[in-house]
């Protein structure tokens, strides 16, 4: 999602991204992209602007919490503005102006960086491996035993990694749904499945009041 209140730019943006093979979405404020993240699908990165009318880009980045990768792409430039945005979790600052070639290259190194590998029915990350057709996981190449409802749980949380999923969402998407089942339930399966995948629990974060990720 490219979020800049300059909608030409915007528009600049979105054609080239799509010629280069993404999908593309525009918001011309932080509370509009805020709204968009809110009811949307996941998104994998946003190119947000830092000085905008209203709520700034910095204060969306603060808000996010790292749910989704960033690029500033700002005329704020000085030392302490960069500073300030990775201090923020950004994953990438670039200067205006720019050219849209760098842009394209920034993009394809924050993506590959960040993205979750799903290959041949394989979830990964570093050595946390999910077989989706066997329904096995490993890490650090020995195998782990989880129960059904902890494999899903860890599963959707991999595979839509820096998305916050609500108690609500988890128990629709993860237990049948002739099973009554409440927000504790879902805490206590959270807590007993980051028993069980040792340094990766800390992966698993809790967005209190929202409900939880998996993020790096």
């Amino acid at each position: 999602m490219i979020v800049d209140d300059e909608r030409d730019l915007c528009e600049i943006l979105s054609f080239n991204l799509r010629s280069a093979g993404y999908d593309t979405d525009i918001a011309n404020s932080a509370e509009e992209a805020l709204e968009k993240i809110a009811n949307e699908k996941p998104y994998d990165l946003l190119l947000l602007d830092v000085m905008m009318d209203g709520m700034s880009g910095f204060e969306l980045a603060n808000q996010l919490q790292h749910q989704v990768p960033i690029i500033f792409l700002t005329a704020k430039d000085t030392e302490n503005d960069v500073l300030e945005g990775f201090s923020l979790g950004a994953d990438d600052y670039i200067a205006k102006p720019f050219s849209i070639r760098e842009v394209q290259a920034r993009i394809k190194a924050v993506l590959n960086r960040t993205a979750t590998r799903e290959e041949h029915g394989i979830l990964s990350c570093e050595s946390l491996t999910i077989n989706l057709d066997d329904k096995s996981i490993q890490i650090d190449d020995k195998n782990i035993s989880l129960t059904r409802t902890e494999f899903e749980l860890l599963a959707l949380l991999l595979s839509q990694k820096g998305h916050v999923f609500s108690r609500q969402q988890l128990i629709e998407r993860v237990w049948p749904k002739n099973v009554v089942v409440t927000d504790r339930t879902v805490d206590v399966n959270i807590t007993r499945l980051r028993k069980k995948i040792g340094r990766y629990a800390a992966y698993i974060a809790t967005r209190q009041g929202y409900g939880y990720c998996f993020e790096m």
